[in-house]
């Protein structure tokens, strides 16, 4: 049985919801919001216990089977409650919801909180925008078995209801963490992880770099790429091969490209 059950999008706890689309409303109340049946399972998954999981059993695709994360999240403390299908529907930040929208507790960590292990792979996204190339990274990042994903100087935070959408949740599972580029660059200096900078202005190609020991790689902006800090600070520059008209990918795509060439070269040596 659910502990409360909402029928109108006026009620201040619905409109709560709305508020913390806002970045500042999600650092100043330390909550973020998990939309999506995938998305929640791999979250609870992850460990992520909620807060409140808000459900609408009319847009559910699956009720009877999907309601095993129901029985997770109120495992993991939540509180349930049940929404009528137009309030959901206009609280819920995305086109089609599926009835599942959660708050939990927000994304938000400092590299030196990052576990790393005795050969770290790590992934540096320097001033990011777009909340669906942060995503698209992450799920690289988790297929990769990245140890870290840092963002220096970030636009977007981790917690952005569409970060979580486009990773698919893996913003749980892939350990991350923010920071100004400086506090990025001086710890990575202190924990002696090679910096390698994607670059289309160098000769290297990103197969001639050894990636098998300690690395991280770092990507820019979509419109200007890395700053001069972060090249000036890289042990090596690489670049992408190719024979088109324009001289960049799109962000995400770089990052898989230099990301599973690492995991390739750890694959073959071990």
């Amino acid at each position: 049985m659910p502990d409360l059950h909402l029928t109108s999008a006026t009620n201040p706890r619905l409109k709560g919801l709305v508020g913390l689309r806002k970045r500042r409303t999600r650092e100043t109340e330390g909550l973020t919001l998990v939309e999506g049946y995938d998305e929640l399972g791999l979250a609870l998954d992850a460990g992520v216990r909620p807060q409140t999981l808000y459900v609408c059993d009319e847009l559910m695709l699956d009720a009877a089977r999907q309601h095993d994360v129901i029985d997770a999240a109120r495992t993991a403390g939540a509180e349930i409650v049940t929404v009528a299908r137009q309030a959901f529907e206009r609280v819920a930040y995305r086109e089609g919801p599926d009835g599942f929208l959660a708050v939990v507790p927000g994304v938000n960590a400092h590299p030196r909180m990052l576990d790393l292990p005795t050969n770290p792979l790590l992934l540096v996204a320097e001033g990011v925008e777009k909340p669906g190339n942060l995503g698209a990274m992450l799920r690289t990042a988790d297929a990769v078995g990245v140890d870290g994903v840092i963002a220096a100087d970030p636009v977007t935070d981790w917690g952005n209801p569409n970060v979580v959408r486009g990773s698919k949740g893996t913003v749980f599972s892939v350990p991350v963490a923010a920071a100004p580029t400086s506090e990025t660059l001086e710890w990575l200096r202190v924990n002696d992880i090679p910096l390698i900078a994607t670059t289309p202005d160098t000769d290297v190609m990103h197969t001639d770099i050894d990636l098998s020991g300690p690395v991280a790689v770092a990507v820019g902006t979509e419109k200007y790429g890395l700053t001069d800090e972060m090249l000036d600070a890289a042990t090596s520059r690489v670049r992408i091969p190719m024979v088109g008209q324009v001289n960049s990918l799109n962000v995400a795509t770089s990052a898989a490209i230099v990301l599973y060439e690492a995991m390739r070269q750890r694959g073959v040596r071990g």
